[in-house]
C-alpha cells in the first residue's frame, strides 16, 4: 500500500512539473536562461506577498491568456 501511495505521489509531482513547464512555454519564455526564469519567479513571489493589486492584475492577464487558448 505504501509503495502505491509513493508511486502515485511521484506521478502527481511529475505531472505538476510538466504542467508548470508548459506555462513557461505558453508565456513565450521557452528559450530564456533558467537563472533568469528563477530570478523572475522569486521576484514575483516577493511582490505578490506585499501587493494584492499586483496579484489581481496578473491573475486577470493569465485568465485572459487561458481564455484565448480555449478559442
Amino acid at each position: 500500500m505504501a509503495r502505491t501511495t509513493t508511486s502515485d505521489a511521484r506521478r502527481q509531482d511529475t505531472r505538476e512539473k510538466i504542467e508548470l513547464g508548459g506555462l513557461i512555454v505558453k508565456a513565450g519564455l521557452r528559450y530564456e536562461k533558467r537563472a533568469l526564469l528563477l530570478g523572475a519567479l522569486i521576484d514575483l513571489s516577493q511582490r505578490l506577498k506585499s501587493d494584492e493589486s499586483e496579484r489581481a492584475r496578473l491573475l486577470a492577464i493569465g485568465a485572459e491568456a487561458f481564455g484565448k487558448a480555449d478559442e
